[in-house]
């Protein structure tokens, strides 16, 4: 069988965990952040877990991660 590529695209925006589940980060914090609160851009620090119906389109676009 030939050997399956990685999607470069998705390989610099989502990580593996341990456990098999991918992390991404949080949208809305590229610009017009003047407007935002310093709340909402915190919490839109940081990673998050993937949901479970993006789980698999994402598991097929890294086959090797």
């Amino acid at each position: 069988m030939p050997k399956l590529k990685t999607h470069r695209g998705a390989a610099k925006r989502f990580k593996k965990t341990g456990t098999g589940k991918f992390m991404r980060s949080m949208a809305f914090k590229r610009h017009l952040l003047s407007s935002k609160t310093t709340k909402e851009k915190r919490h839109l620090s940081g990673t998050v877990v993937v949901s479970a119906a993006d789980a698999a389109k994402i598991k097929r676009m890294l086959p090797y991660k």
